[in-house]
């Protein structure tokens, strides 16, 4: 119906405190490394459903209990599940497939940063401005400016590409409460500040530099603006069509929604895509085109139900899109009705 393509995601996932904990030492090594692997053979096959130019999400926690505790040290992963992570990025690389790693509770996320940036460095130079392996990074966290400009920095010393899901948050209910904003508009202002400094490839007031430097380099980056909030995808709608008309130099850049939630959002950058609707474009030739992709999750019930639950206690202002939705829905039938 016009999507440019989808994010796949194996649902498998732990959490810290259900099962093993995180620092609990696991003496057989045998059961380790068969939850690794059956992490592994469901991400593999998740790459091979994957076509050229499509998504997956990898969710490190999935890979059990030794993930687990070296992601909350943190520590390099042991050999076998770094392994494993590497084989998925080479299937990832011969299919075109970009691999977007997964933000987590905080008492991993330290742990799954640093594993992000080592398999960027890795696999994110191959060509130049393409990224295979992204990041994610949460909006609602105060410390979120902080890292990704480390990361920026990193990419541009180095030289790869710095490849970036920008999403709000979706660990409310666990993570420590001082960690987030105070407010929900805190969390939309740092959303879209970082999302426009990220497409004008450029320090602002929200995502300062790092050490405050005067005039740092601006690494190529890819972003994946994952967001429900209508908003924020019309801000960067906007920012991109006026990129174009002012012949500005625009990044690789996609949309993303959960699938069966805000399709009205999804909706919208499809008809924009097609019809040029909304914007200031002066003809089809002057049309930014959004590529919209929508988040397909599989697994077991019991891990599709776990993740769910996690996605709709992040998406608790679904009811407010419900108005928006059923609005968009009211100026469609209209539209059909009296243009007839």
């Amino acid at each position: 119906m016009g999507f440019h393509g989808v994010i796949l995601g194996y649902a498998r996932e732990g959490v810290v405190g259900e099962g093993t904990a995180a620092g609990k030492e696991v003496d057989e090594e045998g059961i380790v490394n068969v939850q690794v692997e059956a992490w592994k053979q469901g991400t593999l096959a998740t790459v091979r459903l994957a076509r050229k130019g499509d998504c997956v999400s990898v969710k490190f926690s999935g890979a059990g209990s030794q993930a687990l505790r070296e992601l909350s040290k943190p520590s390099n992963p042991g050999k076998f599940l770094e392994d494993a992570i590497t084989e998925i990025c080479e299937l990832a690389k011969v299919k075109t497939v970009r691999l977007l790693f997964d933000a987590e509770q905080n008492a991993l996320q330290a742990g799954i940063d640093a594993w992000t940036l080592d398999f960027q460095r890795r696999y994110n130079r191959d060509v130049p401005g393409q990224a295979l392996v992204y990041g994610t990074y949460q909006a609602y966290m105060r410390s979120t400016p902080a890292t990704l400009a480390r990361h920026l920095a990193a990419a541009a010393d180095e030289g790869f590409t710095c490849g970036i899901k920008l999403v709000r948050g979706a660990y409310l209910g666990s993570d420590p409460r001082h960690l987030f904003w105070s407010k929900k508009e805190d969390t939309d202002n740092a959303y879209n500040a970082i999302a426009e400094a990220l497409m004008k490839q450029t320090y602002n007031s929200v995502l300062v530099p790092l050490h405050g430097n005067k005039r740092p380099l601006f690494p190529k980056v890819n972003l994946v603006l994952a967001s429900h909030n209508l908003a924020s995808v019309k801000k960067a709608m906007y920012i991109r069509q006026r990129q174009l008309e002012l012949g500005q130099e625009r990044i690789q850049m996609a949309y993303g929604q959960l699938m069966g939630m805000a399709d009205h959002v999804s909706c919208e950058l499809i008809q924009w895509s097609k019809l040029g609707q909304g914007l200031h474009q002066v003809d089809s030739g002057m049309r930014d085109i959004p590529h919209a992709y929508k988040y397909l999750v599989w697994g077991t019930v019991g891990e599709c139900l776990k993740y769910l639950l996690r996605r709709a206690q992040e998406n608790q202002d679904a009811l407010a899109r419900t108005q928006e939705g059923r609005l968009a829905l009211r100026s469609e039938l209209s539209r059909r009705v009296f243009s007839t």
